[in-house]
């Protein structure tokens, strides 16, 4: 007999059996390979996911530096910079 299941979609529409998961196949896609044969990349994407709570704040405290110093914010999106973090 057929039954009703939830299940959450990552953004390539795969189904899986918690948000977290469908989370983590996001950031996996948005990483690529990470180490040989992309092994690392589930591992580096459930750490992220983990982690989230520094993470973030280490982006607010970037955030609140560059705002306060102009020529740092500069500095970080030089061009030359871009293409070092591509």
């Amino acid at each position: 007999m057929a039954k009703s299941i939830e299940a959450f979609r990552d953004e390539r529409g795969h189904l899986h059996d918690s948000p977290e998961m469908a989370v983590i196949a996001d950031i996996a896609a948005s990483l690529g390979r990470v180490g040989d044969e992309g092994g690392l990349t589930n591992g580096v994407a459930r750490l992220i996911l983990d982690k989230r709570r520094e993470i973030e704040q280490a982006f607010s405290d970037l955030d609140r530096l560059l705002a306060t110093q102009p020529m740092l914010a500069e500095l970080i999106d030089h061009p030359a910079r871009r293409r070092l973090r591509a």
